[in-house]
């Protein structure tokens, strides 16, 4: 393994030359400093770590708590035969007990873990015997309680220092306001001669954009047919994703959707495909698109007004990364203006109402006063509303606000797969052949493609294991189960479901401690949120990509050039007269209903300015609606 950080760097990693600002961090962190940086999203936040653990003899800790993240980057390690583990919820007491003694070995340069898993004494047992050259926290806005995403496990890392205060820490984020990022220093205990790197949240190739717009699937269309090339639209609401993506399939577009709620097969499955650019558009929740490294995503539209300018900087940044032309596009209506007011008030529900869903969920998981710490639970949210009679909405604010307060932790996106372990005699297997061959054909790919399986159990892809047999996956299952049926072997059959990690026993609603001060400050804090985010989304006066800069501290932003403010400025107004004629001539083109596409070609003698603020101006005033398949016609 080679020491510089240049030849790591070029033979490792198989880039030529540093990213702006990544050789300095990486040269503090080797130095011993703490460190704060902030790349904006693409930045190449993960190489500021990554090299310097290679070029440091020992393991890097990386704490994320982001599940696909940990997976995608200990397979990309791998990928370049770098050995990394990763532990996480929905993996069983022994596989992360191997993983911690491994750690421990000095076989293995990454260890990424999540928040919660620092507290707990399995991990506490074997840090002591780790050589640990450096701690990286990723997202690290989510450690102050001013960011956009507070998570209270963050707060444990500190503890850290004191088991191993000879190991700098490296905190990297993409979106923290000058506040957070005071936060961020503070409660990872950083030294006096900590170190803080920030890079410019200008992003030049960038276009942004607003359009308020009751049809806004139509003015979708109409950005994805004028800009070719891989593009992501966000939703906030799971169905929404399946139906845009649906509409845009019949327009002839490669489109998918993709959401927490989806199988993890199916996660991947799509994931790859729009990588790959098997799938054009990516139709998706938030749950999309973090840590993923795709530089020529062309457009990110969303059509559900994010709750913080910070949310709404990090996923519109994944837009462009190759340093090419892209655009940033939210499409809204005066409705989710309405809406985007009263999160506030739906988020910060009242404290007893808290208490109520907090009791409920443990009457559901019949859990007993006292019990139930460092314990993950599968919860199914639809049956538990509905048994216990809760709003879906109420509940979500109820656990992400028991999150907050440090009581337990909820995770959307926990996948646990099959796991077998074989139980038989050697006698049996001897005679399995003769006895049940259909089954000896398996028992045979199982031995030989699992160590350990006749000791514990072990984590099985059924569906790369059917492939490997010739089966289809049902067939499978249908011999695992018949195997199971015979005593052959122990079979835990996958799951997909949401899952609670409670970090304390089980306590008694009036017993529960939730800080109100704190409550009515995080109520306050995140109504000025809200309020930045239609701030941004409505003003017609400002550049929004200095705006944006200015929300994150930089007090020199100048105008871009490239939003659709800095754009109408230089664009020569349309005067009320040629408006009402654009507006009449665009209306007697629609005759019948036609794309937004093939309406422009018949207007092509009118400036793009002036069709664009003319059909605006008849669809604001609903003149002009959409067809379901999407396309434009008089309103009669």
């Amino acid at each position: 393994m080679p020491d510089d950080i240049q030849t790591i760097l070029r033979q490792i990693f198989g880039y030529p030359a540093f990213r702006p600002g990544q050789e300095d961090i990486i040269r503090s962190v080797m130095t011993g400093h703490d460190t704060l940086a902030l790349l904006p999203t693409g930045g190449g936040k993960s190489v500021c770590y990554q090299v310097p653990a290679l070029a440091l003899p020992g393991i890097c800790l990386v704490i994320t708590p982001l599940i696909a993240l940990m997976k995608d980057q200990v397979r990309q390690l791998r990928k370049r035969n770098i050995v990394a583990l990763a532990v996480h919820s929905g993996q069983p007491f022994y596989e992360v007990k191997k993983s911690l003694e491994n750690a421990t070995s000095g076989q293995f340069k990454f260890l990424y873990l999540s928040p919660e898993r620092l507290q707990t004494d399995l991990f506490k047992e074997y840090l002591p015997g780790m050589q640990v050259n450096l701690i990286a926290v990723d997202e690290a806005h989510c450690i102050s309680q001013w960011g956009y995403d507070f998570r209270p496990a963050y707060l444990q890392i500190a503890s850290l220092r004191e088991e191993i205060p000879h190991s700098p820490l490296l905190a990297v984020t993409a979106s923290a306001t000058p506040q957070v990022q005071q936060d961020i220093m503070h409660q990872l205990r950083f030294g006096e001669d900590a170190k803080l790197f920030r890079q410019s949240f200008e992003r030049p190739n960038l276009s942004f954009s607003t359009f308020c717009i009751p049809q806004k699937i139509l003015k979708v269309q109409q950005i994805l047919e004028r800009v070719p090339g891989s593009a992501l639209v966000y939703c906030r609401n799971r169905k929404r994703t399946q139906d845009i993506a649906s509409h845009l399939g019949t327009l002839g577009m490669a489109a998918s959707y993709y959401h927490a709620g989806l199988s993890s097969e199916l996660r991947s499955l799509r994931q790859e495909e729009w990588i790959n650019n098997k799938v054009r558009v990516m139709v998706c929740t938030n749950a999309f698109g973090m840590g993923i490294d795709k530089p020529d995503v062309r457009t990110v539209i969303h059509v559900d007004i994010p709750d913080s300018l910070e949310a709404y900087y990090q996923e519109a940044g994944r837009a462009g990364r190759d340093g090419n032309k892209s655009y940033a596009v939210l499409v809204f209506s005066q409705e989710d203006l309405l809406q985007l007011k009263q999160l506030p008030d739906q988020k910060f529900i009242p404290l007893n109402q808290i208490g109520a869903v907090y009791h409920d969920i443990c009457q559901y998981l019949q859990l007993p006063l006292g019990d139930g710490a460092q314990t993950y639970f599968d919860v199914n949210m639809a049956q538990f509303c509905e048994t216990f009679r809760h709003n879906a909405q109420t509940v979500l604010s109820a656990l992400q606000m028991l999150q907050t307060s440090g009581y337990l932790s909820f995770s959307e996106q926990v996948f646990v797969p099959t796991r077998i372990q074989v139980v038989a005699g050697r006698e049996v297997l001897e005679n399995l052949e003769f006895a049940h061959p259909h089954l000896d054909v398996v028992m045979k790919a199982l031995l030989r493609g699992y160590e350990g399986i006749l000791d514990f159990p072990v984590s099985v892809r059924e569906a790369a294991l059917a492939n490997a047999l010739n089966l289809s996956e049902e067939e499978l299952v249908s011999r695992l189960r018949q195997m199971v049926g015979h005593a052959l072997i122990e079979h835990q059959p996958k799951k997909d479901t949401p899952q609670l990690f409670f970090l304390y026993p089980r306590v008694r609603k009036n017993e529960l401690n939730i800080d109100e001060k704190k409550y009515w400050e995080r109520r306050s804090l995140y109504q000025k949120q809200v309020g930045s985010m239609e701030r941004y989304a409505t003003q017609i006066s400002e550049c929004r990509s200095s705006l944006i800069r200015r929300h994150f501290g930089d007090n020199q932003a100048t105008d871009c050039g490239l939003c659709d403010r800095c754009l109408a400025k230089r664009k020569p107004q349309t005067s009320a007269d040629e408006l009402k004629k654009a507006c009449t001539t665009i209306a007697n083109f629609l005759e019948k209903p036609q794309s937004a596409l093939q309406l422009r070609k018949r207007c092509l003698q009118m400036a793009s300015s002036t069709f664009d603020e003319a059909l605006k101006r008849l669809q604001e005033e609903e003149r002009v609606i959409q067809t379901p398949n999407g396309l434009l016609m008089l309103n009669t």
